[in-house]
């Protein structure tokens, strides 16, 4: 699904690297945590992924152009003060972007909210919200979802449905997962894989190794 190798990248085309040789391989159907920290390179490389930024060296395939985003909270277009209903906002998102592939009545029902169709968005708690960003992704029935911290600003107990929610789609759907996170303890609880960034460059391990390597050391 996704092939970066040796990936070189900086803002101005020049060193110092953002990124620097960095690899990376993701099998459709996996769920990845991109984690590290502040000003490891996280974002970027999701903005790499996305097409919004172009490698200085190196290649960058992503092997699908239908591509799901869940951006932050607090950076998405969220219906607060005019009176639109969750249906009327996913309905009208999906004719915004021209989406068939997916019902609205099958997003409400797959991200657990078809009971609340008829509620105003700017009604909605944190944790409902961000099932809205992911209903909206999942319109066009993508074969790769990429997320931005998805429990950022988000009580604990709806992090654990936001979570199970991305455990269901990444199972019953067979969607690629890559979420930049930094809830680590979500990420090795959840994910098939873990990426972690330092220096500019990555490595991948399993939850388990990057509990013992990272995690509990501290």
């Amino acid at each position: 699904m996704i092939d970066v190798q040796n990936l070189f990248f900086s803002y101005t085309d020049a060193p110092p690297w953002v990124l620097k040789s960095l690899d990376l391989l993701v099998q459709k159907g996996e769920y990845i945590s991109v984690v590290g920290d502040n000003g490891s390179g996280k974002s970027t490389l999701m903005r790499l992924l996305l097409g919004f930024l172009r490698p200085t060296r190196g290649h960058v395939h992503v092997g699908t152009k239908n591509i799901g985003y869940v951006p932050q909270r607090r950076d998405a277009m969220i219906d607060h003060g005019f009176p639109i209903t969750l249906k009327e906002s996913l309905t009208a998102y999906r004719r915004l972007k021209s989406l068939s592939a997916e019902s609205v009545s099958d997003v409400l029902n797959l991200i657990r909210m078809d009971q609340m169709s008829d509620h105003l968005m700017g009604n909605l708690s944190g944790g409902q919200q961000q099932k809205v960003l992911i209903g909206r992704a999942l319109l066009g029935r993508p074969d790769l979802l990429i997320l931005d911290e998805p429990s950022t600003g988000i009580d604990q107990a709806s992090q654990k449905e936001i979570y199970a929610l991305l455990l269901d789609i990444s199972k019953k759907i067979g969607t690629t997962i890559v979420s930049v996170e930094h809830n680590l303890e979500a990420a090795v609880t959840n994910s098939t894989k873990i990426y972690h960034l330092h220096g500019g460059s990555g490595h991948m391990c399993s939850p388990e190794q990057y509990r013992d390597e990272y995690l509990t050391k501290g």
